[in-house]
């Protein structure tokens, strides 16, 4: 049997990544009229070091694509520094913590009802020509490429800028560094170096309805309730060292997970930081992490891979691909601007120690951010 587009561009779009990114811009083609095959190297729910945290409007956009959503409501975010909290509950409605196994098998699951076809290979070497694109021996009109922070196809293309360090994702289980190395003695906000993520999930009921975020001089961690018996505990740091060891830094969280059993292994994601020359070349348009990506700061990296991906799909519809450039910075540079902005305090060691007291100070203004970023 032989493939979708095997032969002949009767395919409209070529998705490859079934990731969030690469889901949702699989199940808004499809429903918009398009032709749509998905190409995943891997099988099975996608695991991913990240927050698990989705903003109330992609909660929202999620449903409209039709998507069946389960996890745990939250209702605001709170700020915690070793003498500050500050709480900023949203006003539009609750976002959800969601297990990344448990969103990417719903998002599959949707993709089967459409009856967009999910093909397990790697994509490989890509050609193109002035109506068509070819990859994993499939032709289709365009390929969006949804393949990550690490994506090989924004490489293969040249579209990538220059990292300071290498760096690739690890598997489950992975302890990156050495205990105790880059330790939390070193000044608040000093160095600004790589940042990586590490997450694991506890065995515990949420004490609170809110994510919270631990400030300290290693990093930030986000707590995530998951599940009414499970949260999800994500370390942003430059430093290095296990993910017991960078705890040792946000006393007041290893004291709420003392009685609490590490439900998985520690799994590791970076460098956060990606720089994109452009996410358009030719009939190939990158889009989520692939497109580039500032920090996980803010928290909002699902809802702008969504919020782009529909602006993808409208340019293929129109045959329009050189307009992607500009939808895709028009709607993501406001998320961009707040995130590179924090990020930029947070490696300053005057500014680091004063952006949790600043918003215990201002709480009007931080609940504006909250609810816009929300």
């Amino acid at each position: 049997m032989s493939r979708p587009g095997a032969g002949g561009a009767d395919v409209d779009l070529l998705v490859a990544g079934a990731g969030p990114a690469g889901c949702g811009t699989a199940i808004r083609a499809a429903l918009a009229g398009l032709s749509v095959v998905v190409v995943e190297p891997r099988s099975g729910p996608i695991d991913k070091a990240c927050g698990e945290g989705i903003a109330h409007s992609a909660v929202e956009y999620l449903t409209r694509l039709g998507v069946e959503l389960s996890g745990r409501p939250f209702h605001g975010i709170r700020y915690v520094d070793a003498t500050h909290q500050v709480d900023a509950r949203f006003t539009t409605g609750p976002g959800l913590g969601v297990r990344r196994t448990t969103l990417q098998a719903a998002l599959l699951k949707r993709l089967a009802e459409l009856n967009v076809p999910v093909i397990h290979d790697r994509v490989g070497a890509i050609t193109q020509n002035s109506t068509s694109v070819t990859a994993a021996g499939i032709t289709a009109h365009y390929l969006a490429a949804a393949d990550g922070l690490h994506s090989p196809i924004r490489r293969q293309l040249n579209l990538a800028q220059p990292s300071p360090t290498s760096f690739h994702p690890r598997p489950p289980g992975f302890r990156p560094g050495l205990p105790g190395s880059g330790s939390s003695s070193a000044p608040y906000g000093a160095g600004g170096g790589v940042r990586r993520g590490l997450r694991q999930h506890f065995a515990v009921a949420p004490w609170t309805d809110l994510v919270e975020v631990y400030w300290s001089r290693l990093g930030e961690v986000y707590v995530t309730p998951v599940a009414d018996d499970l949260v999800g505990v994500a370390i942003l740091t430059s430093a290095r060292g296990t993910f017991d060891s960078h705890l040792d830094a946000f006393p007041a969280l290893k004291r709420r997970l003392r009685d609490a059993t590490p439900a998985n292994a520690v799994m590791g994601a970076g460098p956060l930081r990606q720089r994109v020359r452009g996410r358009v070349a030719g009939r190939v348009l990158l889009v989520g992490d692939a497109a580039g990506y500032v920090d996980a700061l803010t928290g909002e990296g699902i809802a702008v891979a969504l919020r782009t991906s529909a602006e993808l799909v409208d340019c293929v519809r129109a045959d329009r691909p050189q307009d992607y450039e500009a939808a895709w910075r028009r709607v993501s540079w406001e998320c961009r601007l707040l995130t590179a902005s924090l990020l930029w305090a947070r490696n300053r060691p005057l500014l680091a120690p004063r952006i949790v007291p600043a918003a215990a100070a201002l709480p009007g203004v931080y609940r504006t951010i909250v609810n816009r970023l929300s």
